[in-house]
């Protein structure tokens, strides 16, 4: 065994900063930046924490991992504001030791990026253009996501959106009408163990996923009083559990445990909630594709029509799959890719990493 060798299979781990001190490291020739980061790792496992269980669930688990590893994870959850979901996002990246490219890939997913500024709440008009003008409204994404869910109600499939809900629209501000706060019903997709933690007090920090694209605090779930009386049932490996299959279109049941798979359409980038979303047959009805919920997908109008589910043709944009119970989109070289932007279905709330296909080929 060469030197290199031995240095690789005896990398440090977490334990060997139990007593450490900043100033002792830099004195023995540590660089500064790196004796910080050392710090912030020790911090978080050997520090003063008001999160003692956490803490020491974390410690267990981190010490399968290297110490270089660590720092990385300390410095991508920099980007979490809140120390509750810090703590929700560590845990995950903690649970199963990897590559650095694994778990480089599990921190993209897990992390959303911020917005650099929080955007001003705000309406703006442009110029005119050719006899047009555009309109911007920025506001609580909860009164944008009624006023879409307002104008997508009732629209031919058949025709493009955009005109329809226009026309709408001008209806909607030319009229007496408005659009009430409950013009929805977005489901909430929230685990057992965070239900209990909101329900004892504990959960103020948790971020719950909605079906229409928008999060909620666990304080404005509890203010809602959610009753017991829709449960959806999830197998970690089979999805959504359901037995009805017989007809072509999918009942309102099928269609509330889709939305609660995926809260957002599965294609990467795709910002529509599953409120929004047709729900698809993965394998075509027309394939001999049946009307259940191992079968069943929410994907907006644009990628439902562009989606590859028919063998008789090319597959030339990639199509949506169903791999361990998770609809994710695969490529056309069989490449499959999650989309990360509103990462709150059922089976990634439920069950996490082992909900997560896209990892795997």
């Amino acid at each position: 065994m060469t030197p290199f060798q031995q240095f690789l299979d005896t990398q440090p781990s977490v334990d060997v900063l139990v007593g450490f001190d900043k100033r002792s490291a830099v004195a023995a020739g540590i660089m500064p930046n790196l004796a910080s980061k050392w710090a912030a790792v020790h911090d978080v496992y050997y520090g003063a924490t008001q999160w003692a269980k956490q803490q020491r669930l974390g410690l267990e688990a981190a010490q399968e991992f290297p110490l270089s590893q660590l720092v990385y994870i300390e410095d991508r959850l920099k980007e979490i504001p809140n120390e509750a979901e810090r703590w929700r996002v560590r845990r995950k990246l903690l649970k199963t030791a990897s590559t650095h490219q694994a778990l480089k890939a599990k921190a993209d997913r897990l992390i959303v990026k911020p917005a650099r500024t929080r955007p001003k709440l705000q309406v703006t008009v442009s110029k005119s253009v050719h006899g047009t003008r555009t309109l911007r409204v920025t506001a609580d994404e909860h009164d944008i996501a009624d006023i879409e869910h307002y104008l997508r109600d009732g629209l031919d499939p058949s025709k493009p959106p955009g005109p329809q809900m226009l026309r709408r629209f001008l209806d909607l501000i030319r009229g007496s009408g408005s659009v009430p706060s409950s013009i929805r019903r977005p489901i909430v997709v929230v685990g057992l163990d965070q239900h209990i933690q909101i329900l004892r007090g504990e959960g103020n920090d948790i971020i719950l996923g909605l079906t229409d694209g928008t999060t909620i605090t666990g304080a404005q779930y509890l203010e809602m009083h959610p009753g017991i009386e829709e449960i959806g049932l999830f197998h970690p490996a089979e999805g959504a559990v359901n037995l009805y299959q017989t007809q072509r279109y999918a009942n309102t049941k099928q269609r509330d445990l889709a939305r609660m798979t995926l809260t957002v359409c599965p294609w990467p980038g795709c910002r529509h909630g599953s409120d929004n979303c047709e729900i698809h047959h993965i394998q075509a009805w027309s394939q001999g594709g049946a009307t259940n919920l191992a079968n069943l997908a929410p994907v907006c109008h644009y990628h439902n029509q562009i989606n590859h589910d028919d063998a008789t043709f090319a597959n030339t944009r990639g199509g949506v799959q169903r791999r361990d119970g998770v609809p994710v989109w695969v490529s056309p070289n069989g490449i499959p890719a999650a989309n990360t932007y509103h990462p709150y279905g059922a089976m990634e709330v439920l069950f996490g990493e082992a909900a997560s296909p896209a990892n795997r080929t």
